[in-house]
């Protein structure tokens, strides 16, 4: 963006809150899913197997980080309100965090989880990783019990809607189909997908058309937003053009208010040099470079305030 002042030509810098990061404190918290002998066993995991910091979030100084939304990082799942009791200690710029909570676990303890979540002036919401497990878990009695939970939790903040963080491939219709049902009957949750519901890396197949149909499916939900980040997850050297080729059909489907670009760090390293790289490459993508200035505004910064900052 370019703006003139005084027959001065001046840069205007490009204000991003970064809603999906991981920082990690390999000193206080556990992090057994970062440890060689577990899962996942990926070749290259020692390039995240450190502690990352706010510190690390660097960019040029065209583009200014104005916030984060961390999202949960396996401190402590059997107690997860320490990690956000850590980050409140230790980062300066403003930030969400989403909370780990087991929605497997009884009802009793999912409630004095929350309540203790509450307490927490950087909570936000929870996330419970569904991935492939998505059709069995939200097929469990428990499990949507604990939904119905959240969601009077939620309704009892008032203007304030709790995010329940949704992590799970869309191409895949049965669990899809589950988490519709969940949607519909918690309405004072805000669901927001991760990942971009995890585009398959090939547009000429079936599983691109499910992924296409089901991002279809819930865009019908007002209470639903998407965040687009976590190529890497995917495949590891992805190609410029299939992020260009998902981030139209994510936008196409759900629209300028309800997509947000994200980074994903550290795991973005798995594919990018840097923080800064990462963002440079969605920044100079064709899909980005389309958009107005008004639409690039809300995917990198209006919609993630609008969705986890503003009370």
């Amino acid at each position: 963006m370019v703006v003139t002042l005084h027959n001065k030509v001046m840069i205007a810098k490009m204000k991003i809150i970064d809603p999906h990061i991981h920082l990690f404190n390999l000193e206080q918290g556990q992090y057994f899913w970062l440890k060689a002998d577990s899962p996942p066993f990926w070749p290259d995991k020692s390039i995240i197997h450190k502690s990352f910091d706010e510190a690390a979030l660097t960019l040029a100084p065209a583009i200014e980080l104005f916030g984060f939304v961390h999202i949960e990082a396996g401190f402590d799942n059997e107690k997860p309100w320490r990690e956000l009791i850590s980050l409140e200690s230790s980062c300066h710029r403003p930030f969400r965090a989403i909370s780990a909570i087991n929605l497997t676990d009884s009802s009793e303890n999912f409630k004095k989880h929350l309540a203790k979540l509450a307490k927490c002036q950087s909570f936000v919401g929870v996330r419970h990783i569904f991935d492939e497990q998505a059709l069995s878990l939200l097929t469990q009695n428990q499990v949507i019990e604990n939904f119905k939970t959240l969601n009077n939790f939620a309704a009892n903040l008032g203007n304030q809607r709790l995010v329940f963080e949704s992590q799970l491939p869309l191409f895949e219709n049965n669990g899809v189909s589950e988490f519709c049902k969940v949607i519909k009957e918690n309405t004072q949750i805000r669901f927001i997908i991760n990942h971009g519901g995890f585009p398959p890396s090939d547009a000429d197949t079936n599983e691109w058309r499910c992924w296409q149909n089901n991002l279809r499916k819930l865009s019908f939900y007002s209470h639903v937003a998407i965040k687009c980040s976590g190529w890497e997850m995917v495949e590891r050297k992805y190609k410029q053009a299939w992020i260009n080729k998902s981030l139209t059909s994510v936008f196409n489907i759900f629209g300028v208010k309800r997509v947000m670009l994200a980074s994903n760090f550290p795991l973005c390293l798995f594919s990018k040099s840097s923080y800064y790289e990462y963002w440079q490459s969605i920044i100079n993508s064709q899909f980005f470079t389309g958009l107005s200035e008004v639409e690039k505004s809300a995917l990198c910064y209006d919609n993630a305030l609008h969705w986890y900052f503003i009370k």
